[in-house]
């Protein structure tokens, strides 16, 4: 297991997660915990409009938000779809289309303004998808971004990878890979590891969980930032997976199984930190 990120030390032992959050409990009020959404709270389905949180997950953040200094949910979704999504869970910030779009406690969602010129150049890159794509391919339409899935035809992968990179050089397009899904995103300067850069700048503490490869910069700007403060106490916690959860648990300190498991381990977390 890797080891504990201190701050900017790098002890020898293996994380301990109950000493994790005792750390935490002492400076709570400046903490800030993140979350991405598929796949960390929510199980990834087959249909990415079914998804639901996993069970004690909305009640464990609802029993922590009112600890710590804040609770983010930084995810590729937008901004409406995880407000629908999160069980009316009230004071949470939210951070769509990988922070292209934002809302903080239940406020206004605002777009990136570079971003918006974008919005017809993705509807029709979507009904081009759907026209074009072979059947068992999934486009998920999201106003600024286009997702094609192929989770429920794994053979169409390299094909539909293919024509998603075409259409991003061709269209001048961000490309995001991801758990059986290629993501084209207009071409601003917005990513996972951004959004946590800008919120952590002040915060004493941070905790971030994911499990795909976008959040692996989320794990990297807490890095940086305990890498320039010593008392910075940031946690990165990847939730593993059959696809890409390999590649996030190196990178992270600790593993959990499932976004069950999460519910379980946030559970938990709150007899430290209540």
């Amino acid at each position: 297991m890797p080891p504990l990120n201190l701050g900017n030390q790098q002890p020898q032992t293996p994380l301990d997660a109950d000493r994790a959050w005792r750390t935490t409990a002492r400076r709570a009020a400046g903490t800030v915990l993140f979350f991405d959404f598929d796949g960390t709270l929510a199980p990834v389905d087959d249909d990415p409009t079914a998804v639901r949180p996993a069970p004690k997950v909305l009640a464990a953040i609802e029993a922590l938000a009112p600890v710590v200094r804040r609770v983010a949910i930084v995810s590729a979704r937008p901004v409406e779809f995880l407000r629908d999504h999160l069980g009316g869970l009230a004071g949470i910030d939210l951070y769509g289309l990988y922070g292209l779009e934002h809302s903080h406690s239940g406020g206004e969602t605002v777009t990136e303004p570079a971003a918006l010129p974008w919005v017809p150049t993705m509807a029709e890159l979507a009904e081009q998808a759907r026209a074009e794509l072979p059947e068992g391919a999934l486009v998920e339409y999201k106003r600024l971004s286009v997702a094609l899935h192929w989770r429920t035809a794994p053979q169409l992968g390299e094909s539909v990878e293919r024509w998603g990179r075409a259409q991003a050089e061709r269209l001048g397009l961000k490309v995001q890979a991801g758990r059986m899904v290629l993501e084209l995103k207009p071409p601003v300067d917005r990513d996972k590891g951004m959004v946590i850069d800008e919120v952590v700048r002040d915060a004493e503490g941070a905790w971030y969980f994911g499990d795909d490869v976008s959040d692996i910069k989320a794990f990297a700007a807490l890095r940086a930032r305990a890498a320039a403060d010593p008392h910075f106490f940031g946690v990165c916690v990847a939730v593993a997976n059959p696809e890409t959860g390999h590649e996030v648990a190196e990178a992270a300190d600790l593993t959990l199984d499932s976004p069950a498991a999460l519910g379980d381990f946030l559970t938990d977390a709150t007899r430290h930190l209540a």
